[in-house]
């Protein structure tokens, strides 16, 4: 008779929570827009957002970091 082996326990996912906040009129848009689609706003966002979730856990390639000299076009000290 053969031994059964358990099965390994899958290791728990741990989610975190962002939060950002959008007008009415932004909010009301993508209602409008989801439910045409037939899909709900956390999904939407999850696809569009898919790349940026996946690809990027480890380490982020050099050629998206941004150079010291662009972020003084924007700066307030001139």
């Amino acid at each position: 008779m053969p031994l059964k082996r358990k099965k390994k326990k899958k290791k728990a996912i741990k989610y975190k929570s962002i939060s950002f906040k959008l007008s009415s009129t932004q909010k009301k848009s993508l209602e409008n827009y989801c439910k045409a689609r037939k899909t709900t706003p956390t999904k939407l966002m999850k696809k569009l957002l898919k790349p940026f979730l996946q690809n990027y856990s480890e380490k982020v390639p050099e050629e998206y970091h941004v150079s010291e000299r662009q972020l003084e076009m924007f700066s307030d000290n001139e």
